[in-house]
């Protein structure tokens, strides 16, 4: 009696458990468009480019910055004394010769010379630091690295400061390089023996010992720009350095997503009347991270797949590794 009451009672759980468990195949997870599908279609537009660097900086007292030569040549230093107080007007430093020609190098008013980046007679190339000076009251000071000292290089007649919790934005005026400096030295002066004493004029006035002066030290790649006088100024205080690196009136864009590449040479895909896929190379320019400057390769009326073109790995990396040709 007692099996014949177990057989359905296990027929009943049997069945209990199929009817729980799911009929069919497992669900899957959908699967992402193959690499290189065309999502969608764009046209290139036309529009006004800016781009920007933001850099972090404080406010400092005092800081050096370098002068640089303003043509190749052959760099002369004048032997600049001591200043007695803040100079109100520029200070000649230097003088590059090229040709026969003097190019001469000057402290900004403002500021005092602070010593010699290069040894007098010294063959120097243009744009090169050869002697710092150190500006007298505030500025801002911003610290850089190689990757952005190369995009801002040609671009320091735009930059605005925002001071934390403070003054600003304001147009900030750049002192000097942006390029890291070497330790400045100052030449003492030679000493005075009794022939050379004996050999000034007794009616020329004694002049007065000057202050010894401090050569610089050395700095880093950095930005040193001057505020204009009613900006109220704490030193230590942080603040952002805006930097416009590049502007272009009415530049042919499209979306960064349409183009491989980044700097320079790219390409795009562009889509024919049957809606096949034609990979054009394009010349770069300016880009905001959003879209992208096309210089040359486009005329404006084609219609780009979005995203780009799905490059091999060599040609994503500019053909650098080249595979082997031996066996």
């Amino acid at each position: 009696m007692r099996k014949i009451l177990l057989a359905p009672l296990c027929a009943l759980v049997t069945v209990g458990v199929a009817a729980c468990s799911p009929s069919g195949p497992e669900p899957t997870n959908p699967e992402l468009a193959p690499r290189g599908t065309t999502m969608t279609k764009v046209k290139p537009t036309k529009q006004d480019l800016t781009t920007k660097l933001s850099i972090a900086g404080k406010v400092e007292m005092n800081p050096t910055f370098g002068l640089v030569a303003p043509a190749a040549g052959q760099v002369r230093f004048f032997d600049v004394p001591a200043p007695n107080g803040t100079p109100t007007k520029p200070i000649r430093v230097a003088t590059v010769w090229k040709d026969q020609t003097p190019n001469y190098v000057e402290a900004p008013a403002g500021s005092t010379f602070s010593g010699r980046l290069v040894d007098d007679k010294a063959s120097v190339t243009a744009g090169m630091p050869i002697a710092s000076a150190k500006h007298v009251g505030y500025a801002i000071v911003g610290d850089i690295d190689g990757q952005q000292a190369y995009k801002i290089s040609g671009a320091l007649t735009d930059v605005t400061v925002q001071i934390k919790n403070g003054p600003g934005p304001f147009p900030c005026t750049v002192l000097g390089t942006i390029a890291a400096l070497p330790q400045g030295t100052i030449p003492e002066k030679p000493p005075v023996t009794q022939d050379n004493k004996d050999g000034e004029k007794k009616d020329q006035p004694q002049q007065q010992p000057q202050q010894q002066q401090q050569p610089s030290s050395s700095t880093g790649l950095r930005i040193v720009c001057t505020a204009p006088g009613d900006v109220q100024m704490i030193n230590g205080a942080t603040a952002s350095i805006e930097v416009t690196t590049g502007k272009a009136a009415q530049a042919l864009v499209v979306p960064v997503e349409a183009v491989a590449g980044q700097q320079g040479k790219g390409k795009v895909d562009v889509i024919q009347p049957d809606g096949s896929r034609r990979t054009t190379d394009v010349v770069l320019g300016l880009t905001d991270g959003k879209v992208i400057e096309v210089k040359s390769g486009l005329t404006g009326d084609e219609e780009l797949a979005v995203p780009g073109p799905n490059l091999p790995e060599g040609q994503q990396q500019g053909d650098q590794q080249q595979k082997p040709t031996g066996p």
